[in-house]
């Protein structure tokens, strides 16, 4: 990868909030390499209200104000990105109309159910590029529309979670690309709020605020919140969807590589100049979401360190406290292909003991039962990578591009254990980090903002040389061949 050779010195800041906590990550522009440090972190979590799961949405703020406090008057910009598919109201005067839900609320059974009869999912797709999920926001509003049609009503704009924590600090009620291009009601072709879809369920199109690019809108924050907290930065409309961020952050050239943005979710994808909108792209449930510079994020979501995390809280409960590098540990010590799960079995999304869940599957697949940490940390390792193998293959026959390697980011890049199996499963090299790629992402979408990078291009050159990715080689193939043959059959 070519050196960058970019010089500059300015400070920018991205708040990268996700669904159980937020960090502010500072980036120092003010040498040859980009220096980041978090200086400040947050829990986040939903609350229980009248039946219902809603976001802290006024807590989130306020700690957003924290992470300007924590950086004072040296940003130049902030950025925030988090989760996708949900949204708050605001009213005519400004005010916030109720809480947002939590994309974990059951409620939007009834608004599947709603559109789907309005119109059908294959067309749907052919509109949006977007996966089925019962929680995108098409059905959230369609929900609306059924049990609250009031608060439709009452509504100025509907605005996606980080463009309405941007509006409480900027009054600007805008829409970002990369975030839109999550709800479903966005045309994945024109890139636009779709009318046909739009009038078919029947929501306001004037609630919709207009588009823009990620780094096309720069605003002044408002004068009382600089008076709170400090900050003298403007507020850009970074690339807010947080897996946008993160394929951002990518320090990858060329058209041949693949991408797995790895954390409590794997998405698994490729970046590419245009949708596909097939009907193979359709039965294997690919979906199509906005990125940087117009370009789309083609991918598959795939469980990813959930399960791990889920047994580390059960083994911690037990007296037995262990940190993903030990867990790794024992796992290596145990036998290889024992035992498979796949990954994305519904058993495995919210049960109330992963252990005895992974034991069910295991019993009723006829397999042997993992015990122990390190049994059940090589299933599920071994599972992941061969899942991976497998999403991959995948993505090469509906894309019909040959993919040379796979750049992991995320939590998941520092997982060398998972890392090296990934190379293995898919006989492919692995080059993993960097690990912060999400705050990474943002950052360089202000750099562009502010005229610091010319192009996301020179950013990926940037973050190569900032942050030298880890290689993996594959070193046994034919064992992983004969296990993928029997995983195969799992999924």
């Amino acid at each position: 990868m070519r050196t960058a050779h970019i010089e500059f010195d300015m400070k920018l800041l991205a708040i990268d909030i996700g669904a159980s906590s937020g960090r502010a990550v500072l980036g120092d522009f003010s040498g040859p390499k980009l220096k980041i440090s978090e200086i400040y972190r947050f829990s986040n979590n939903f609350v229980d209200v009248a039946g219902h799961k809603h976001w802290k949405i006024l807590q989130i703020l306020d700690e957003v104000k924290q992470c300007l406090r924590a950086a004072g008057s040296q940003v130049e910009t902030v950025g925030i990105d988090t989760w996708g598919v949900d949204y708050g109201y605001i009213g005519p005067e400004g005010d916030l109309l109720g809480l947002p839900f939590s994309y974990r609320d059951p409620r939007t059974a009834g608004g599947v159910s709603y559109v789907h009869k309005k119109i059908h999912p294959p067309e749907l797709f052919k509109l949006t590029g977007l996966q089925f999920l019962p929680f995108n926001t098409i059905y959230q509003i369609a929900d609306d529309l059924i049990s609250r049609p009031w608060l439709v009503e009452k509504a100025d704009k509907l605005l996606m979670i980080p463009e309405l924590l941007s509006y409480f600090i900027t009054g600007e009620r805008v829409s970002e690309y990369t975030i839109a291009s999550t709800s479903g009601i966005v045309d994945v072709e024109l890139k636009t709020w779709s009318d046909t879809i739009l009038n078919i369920v029947g929501f306001p199109q004037d609630r919709l605020a207009k588009i823009v690019k990620p780094g096309e809108a720069r605003m002044p924050i408002i004068a009382d919140i600089k008076r709170e907290t400090g900050t003298t930065a403007d507020s850009v409309y970074t690339a807010s969807h947080d897996t946008a961020s993160a394929v951002a952050a990518v320090p990858a050239e060329g058209q041949d590589w693949a991408y797995i943005s790895s954390g409590t979710w794997s998405l698994v994808g490729m970046e590419l100049p245009e949708p596909i909108l097939s009907g193979d792209a359709l039965r294997n449930n690919f979906t199509n979401e906005g990125g940087v510079a117009n370009r789309i994020r083609f991918l598959k979501n795939v469980s990813g360190l959930w399960i791990i995390q889920e047994l580390q809280r059960l083994w911690a409960r037990d007296g037995k406290e262990m940190e993903f590098t030990a867990i790794a540990v024992e796992a290596e010590k145990a036998p290889a292909f024992k035992t498979f799960i796949d990954p994305d079995h519904e058993t495995f999304l919210a049960p109330e003991d992963m252990r005895e869940a992974i034991s069910a599957y295991c019993r009723n697949t006829g397999q042997a039962v993992p015990e122990g940490v390190g049994q059940m940390a090589r299933c599920v390792f071994e599972s992941l990578a061969l899942k991976y193998r497998h999403v991959i293959r995948l993505l090469g026959k509906v894309t019909g591009r040959s993919i040379n390697r796979i750049h992991i980011v995320g939590g998941g890049s520092k997982n060398a254990l998972l890392c090296r199996m990934t190379s293995e499963a898919c006989n492919l090299p692995v080059y993993a980090g960097p690990s912060e790629a999400t705050a990474i992402g943002n950052l360089l979408v202000q750099a562009i903002s502010c005229g610091l990078l010319k192009n996301i291009e020179e950013g990926r050159r940037l973050v190569g040389e900032s942050f030298r990715p880890v290689e993996y080689l594959p070193m046994n193939p034919v064992a992983w061949e004969e296990a993928a043959a029997r995983f195969s059959g799992l999924i």
